[in-house]
């Protein structure tokens, strides 16, 4: 999902305008007509769902923190979370993945007092904080995550940008594709109004569908015999004797 393929605020409300008998305006955000507040609405809660609905690739952050003596724990969270990416939980001190754990797990090694005999920092997220195991953590351990961010919408700001959670002005730029978000206002707009919507819906499915196929890179997937390949750990790059040292 390239950014030069984005437009801002003021062309997503009128392009949908027109195609839903509304006439353009130049600025729909300033306007009191019941139909584009409303619409300004809808562009918000589309794009809220766009940002829950796939891990976009112009979303993705990158997190880390190092943990402190006699921590507690347990630590905020980016103020634009949105959610976890999965597997991607690394404690880079020791060069080790981190394990996620559920509420059951996290329970019972609680209940067992096994924090002084395990051997891997594992993690989990509850009452919107990172909680890290064993409790308390060793001192400086340095958590890396990768995340989705809640703030889909850029400023225009191209020297000082500034990202968002919302579309306040004209001049803001939601961070997906042109046509996907103004498919997905449209379809809020035809059912919010009570009109039919199943040709906007096969259109939105068929655009979502089509970027999602390739937002980002992918492995090439072998039916085969097992070819030629770069192994990043194995046999061949990882000592007989000397772990840990």
């Amino acid at each position: 999902m390239a950014l030069n393929n984005t437009i801002n605020a003021t062309t997503i409300l009128n392009r949908v305008a027109a195609e839903v008998g509304q006439q353009p305006i130049p600025d729909p955000l300033a306007s009191q007509d019941p139909a584009f507040v409303k619409m300004q609405y809808l562009l918000n809660t589309a794009g809220e769902e766009l940002m829950q609905a796939y891990p976009w690739e112009l979303l993705v952050r990158d997190y880390s923190f190092t943990t402190g003596f006699n921590d507690s724990g347990e630590y905020a969270l980016p103020a634009d979370f949105g959610y976890m990416l999965n597997q991607t939980n690394w404690e880079r001190t020791n060069r080790l993945p981190m394990r996620a754990l559920d509420s059951q797990t996290w329970a019972y090694l609680k209940g067992r007092d096994l924090g002084s005999s395990t051997i891997y920092a594992s993690f989990r997220i509850a009452e919107g904080k990172y909680n890290i195991y064993p409790t308390p953590p060793p001192e400086g351990l340095e958590v890396n995550f990768q995340y989705i961010t809640s703030n889909w919408v850029w400023d225009g700001n191209e020297v000082n940008p500034v990202y968002k959670s919302e579309v306040t002005m004209p001049t803001d730029v939601p961070l997906f594709d042109r046509t996907l978000i103004t498919r997905a206002l449209k379809c809020k707009w035809l059912e919010s109004n009570g009109f039919d919507s199943t040709k906007a819906q096969a259109d939105y499915n068929q655009i979502f569908a089509f970027l999602t196929g390739h937002d980002t890179a992918a492995p090439v997937l072998n039916m085969g015999r097992r070819g030629r390949q770069i192994p990043m750990i194995s046999g061949d790059n990882v000592p007989i004797t000397g772990f840990g040292i």
